[in-house]
C-alpha cells in the first residue's frame, strides 16, 4: 500500500510516532474526507471484505464505502503507520442473523481504544476501553456495557442510553464478515440496497453533511437543517458537489 497516497486522500501529512492525538486527527480526517455510503451496494456492483480492495477503491478509486471497506482500509493505514490494531466484530441491534454484520476496530497505545470510521453520525475520536465512561466521543456522550466477552457501544441520548452495537473482544479478520456482507449487498428490503445516500464529516466534525434519496441534511452548530432534493438530477449534482462522487 502507497501510504503516502492514502494520506493524501485523507488531506494528512506523514505523522510522527503513534499516539491517540494523532489517531484522532487521523480519525477524524478520515470522516471528513471519505464518506460512509453505500452506493456501490445499491448499484449492485459488488463490493468485498478484502482490506486490499477495499483500499485501492479508497484511494485510487476515490470512493467511500460501508463499515467492512472503511475500517478494513484504515486499519491497514494505521497499520502501516505503526499502530497496533485489531479487527472487532460486532452486531447493530436488530440483527438477528447470528453473523457479525458491523466492523470496528481496536487501537493499542497507553491504553486500548475503540475507532471507527464506518458507522457515520456517531463517536468521532478514540474511546477509551478501560472504562465505561461516560467519554466525550466529539459529538455527544458514550459509554460502554461490558458484559463477559461482549461489549456495548452506547450513546447518551436525550431520552437514556441508545445502543449503538455490541462486539466481541476477540481479533477477527475479512472472512469473519463474508456472511453478512453477500447478505446485506441482497437482501430486498434493507437500507443498502433500496436507497442510496452517503454522509461525511464537514471540516473535522461535529458538523455533518448527509445526503439521501430525497434530501440533504446539515448538522451544524448542534442544529439540523434539511432541503429537498427534487429530481435525480439535483441529487447527482448534490453528490459531486458535497461527496466529490458520481453515481
Amino acid at each position: 500500500m502507497d501510504v503516502d497516497k492514502y494520506l493524501a486522500r485523507i488531506g494528512v501529512e506523514r505523522p510522527g510516532p503513534p499516539s491517540v492525538e494523532t489517531l484522532e486527527r487521523l480519525m477524524r480526517a478520515h470522516l471528513t474526507a471519505v464518506p460512509f455510503e453505500n452506493l456501490d451496494v445499491f448499484y449492485r456492483r459488488g463490493v468485498s471484505t478484502s482490506p486490499d480492495s477495499s483500499v485501492r477503491k479508497i484511494v485510487s478509486r476515490g470512493r467511500g464505502g460501508w463499515c467492512y471497506e472503511l475500517n478494513g482500509a484504515f486499519a491497514t493505514l494505521l497499520e502501516q503507520l505503526g499502530f497496533s490494531v485489531k479487527w472487532l466484530a460486532g452486531m447493530v441491534p436488530p440483527s438477528e442473523s447470528g453473523f457479525p454484520d458491523h466492523l470496528s476496530i481496536e487501537v493499542s497505545l497507553d491504553r486500548s481504544y475503540l475507532v471507527d470510521v464506518g458507522f457515520g453520525d456517531s463517536f468521532i475520536r478514540p474511546l477509551p476501553l478501560d472504562s465505561e465512561g461516560p467519554h466525550d466521543g466529539g459529538t455527544g456522550s458514550y459509554r460502554f456495557l461490558f458484559e463477559g466477552h461482549r461489549t456495548t457501544l452506547m450513546f447518551d441520548g436525550p431520552d437514556g442510553p441508545e445502543t449503538e452495537y455490541w462486539f466481541g473482544a476477540e481479533a477477527s479478520g475479512p472472512e469473519t464478515f463474508d456472511h453478512s456482507s453477500n447478505r446485506l449487498q441482497t437482501q430486498p428490503g434493507l437500507k443498502w440496497t433500496e436507497r442510496p445516500f452517503a454522509t461525511r464529516l464537514l471540516d473535522g466534525g461535529p458538523d455533518r453533511v448527509t445526503l439521501l434519496h430525497d434530501r440533504i441534511k446539515f448538522k451544524r452548530n448542534g442544529e439540523v437543517a434539511e432541503h429537498p432534493v427534487a429530481s435525480e438530477e439535483e441529487w447527482v449534482a448534490m453528490l459531486r458537489q458535497w461527496f466529490k462522487l458520481a453515481p
